[in-house]
């Protein structure tokens, strides 16, 4: 029977003289076929004493890591989705520090750092951000393995070159190293290599073999008894059995999975029966299939064969699943995780019986407002849920949104999704599936800029009006505006008609969703939910009759006060 890779593991953390303990750690072992073809993840993340909110940082950092990686494909290595997984979680603290009243005082913002280790068939995979350590035990002797991250300007001052979310561009110290039956890894915050000796450390190991949890304590206990004034946490990782290499040689095929070809009716791929093409393109092919061992209806996405001499194309393909794997929502479609080894390069994901908001368009032409509203509130919920994650939909069309028979509406394509961090994703323009959908595309993308939440606001603006009206507000006009200038020419064209009970609130709040000016746009998706049921102050202010209209009494009466106070000046002049 082939071999599996197998660790013990031992952990211990004290807030020790602090108030709040700052670190967090943890380890996750998954299941087959995801042991083998993913790997085990180790993490330990120390927050820095000058933020109150590095704590924060320190549990998102770790718990991104240990959840996201294995959201990645397994067609990626180690390296590359450890990679993609920590810089986009650097993003999105450093946007949370930009956000708060820490923005110009970053040693006080979503500020940790980070010490992760990927054990993967014979090879451990290190990446290292700060100045947490790894050390390897082997031959009862303590080996170093990271650098530490920190500049030192005197004898007792130094602070952190490097740290997850202290800058926008995260530089990772990378290495990786062939692991042996028997490896001890140790994880350290400062609180405890500071002030435990080497000799101490290694004895506390060798005499609790059986108990490394109990180790851990010891370590950490001896630490504190040394004057830690630090958190304090220890990490204690033991390979105990490594895969045979025909398992390991298996697996590593993975990384070079084949495109499947293009399927029928009643063929079988990879456990699945198909069941009919539900789309086909020069992109990709979507299949109906079911799940013979489950027999539930799942949706089945494969690449097409005339690209796959095109990295940014597969890595756009691959990336599509990890964003799918990331995001929670009901409003959005979810992804069927791969409890199987696969044999070809596909993604899986529920099926929704129902139909796209074009079909549904096309079924309801003069929906009413409610209904509108209700559709729409569904899809900015999915919308809300990229946003979260610092991420940008950035292709929002019919097309793209399902309704079911239920009446849920869910956000179905991730093949444009911008993630913040991530160079891989090419801009919106420089992808050819968005080529066809420019009447929905945000213009500020039609210069070549980057897109914001605003973006995505817009094609919800156009997709709402389209709705209502069966029109799209500017035509056809958008797509032709290649410059600023253009742009301010277009002409919005009201949703209001003397056929349809729309109020005239209403209009100005889409009309505002769909500004050309992306900074006239709403901010924020609350801002325009809110605004589609309730008339904005300034459309109040704007409709608002004249006071001789509305109260001709009162405002005689103002006059008449403010003439008697002229005439008593003059007298008593």
């Amino acid at each position: 029977m082939a071999k599996q890779l197998k660790i013990s593991v031992g952990q211990h953390t004290d807030k020790g003289r602090k108030e709040i303990n700052q670190d967090f750690h943890g380890v996750y072992i998954p299941e087959e076929p995801q042991l083998t073809s993913k790997g085990i993840a180790i993490a330990l993340a120390d927050g820095i004493s000058s933020s109150n909110v590095s704590q924060i940082a320190s549990e998102s950092t770790v718990a991104s890591f240990l959840d996201d990686y294995f959201c990645t494909s397994e067609a990626w290595s180690v390296k590359k989705s450890a990679q993609q997984v920590l810089t986009a979680t650097n993003s999105w603290l450093h946007a949370q520090t930009r956000q708060s009243q820490y923005r110009y005082d970053k040693d006080r913002g979503y500020v940790c750092t980070l010490s992760a280790m990927v054990i993967k068939s014979t090879t451990a995979h290190i990446f290292h951000v700060g100045d947490t350590r790894i050390y390897r035990l082997r031959d009862k002797a303590l080996e170093q393995l990271t650098t530490d991250h920190r500049l030192w300007v005197s004898q007792d001052k130094s602070y952190l070159s490097r740290g997850m979310g202290i800058n926008a561009q995260l530089e990772i110290e990378y290495k990786s190293l062939q692991v042996e039956a028997g490896d001890i890894f140790l994880f350290a915050t400062d609180g405890v290599y500071e002030f435990a000796s080497s000799r101490f450390i290694i004895n506390a190991i060798a005499k609790n073999a059986n108990d490394l949890d109990q180790a851990a304590k010891l370590i950490v206990e001896e630490a504190l008894e040394q004057d830690s004034d630090d958190n304090l946490t220890a990490q204690i990782i033991r390979v105990d059995e490594l895969p045979s290499k025909d398992v390991d040689e298996a697996y590593q095929q993975l990384t070079q999975l084949p495109f499947p070809p293009i399927l029928e009716a009643r063929m079988e791929l990879d456990d699945f029966t198909i069941i009919r093409e539900v789309h086909a393109s020069s992109r990709s092919h979507v299949y109906l299939a079911v799940d013979n061992e489950t027999s539930t209806p799942v949706i089945m996405k494969t690449p097409s064969v005339d690209l796959q001499g095109d990295p940014a194309y597969l890595e756009r393909f691959l990336l599509e699943e990890w964003i799918a794997r990331r995001i929670n929502s009901p409003y959005v479609l979810k992804p069927c995780m791969q409890n199987r080894k696969r044999n070809y390069l596909y993604i899986t994901s529920e099926f929704i019986d129902g139909q796209t908001l074009t079909q549904w368009m096309i079924d309801n032409p003069k929906p009413d407002l409610e209904t509108v509203r209700g559709i729409v509130e569904q899809i900015a919920k999915g919308l809300r849920a990229f946003h979260r994650l610092e991420m940008l939909h950035q292709d929002l069309r019919p097309a793209n949104i399902m309704i079911d028979t239920t009446g849920t509406v869910k956000i179905i394509d991730f093949g444009s999704t911008k993630v913040a961090g991530i160079s891989e994703i090419s801009t919106p323009i420089e992808q050819s599936n968005l080529q066809g959908t420019a009447q929905y595309t945000a213009p500020e993308y039609l210069l070549g800029e980057s897109g914001t939440s605003r973006s995505d606001i817009f094609s919800l603006g156009v997709i709402t009006y389209q709705m209502l009206t069966g029109k799209l507000p500017y035509g056809a006009e958008v797509a032709k505006t290649k410059t600023k200038a253009a742009q301010k020419k277009l002409q919005y064209m009201s949703v209001l008609d003397d056929e349809r009970e729309i109020p005239a609130w209403v209009d100005d709040t889409i009309k505002k969703s769909v500004h050309p000016d992306p900074y006239k746009r709403y901010e924020t998706l609350s801002e325009f939910l809110y605004e589609l049921r309730h008339p904005s102050k300034e459309f109040l202010n704007k409709t608002r009759a004249p006071l001789l209209d509305r109260d001709p009494v009162i405002f005689w009466k103002a006059i008449s006060l403010i003439l008697g106070g002229v005439i008593i000046a003059l007298l008593a002049k």
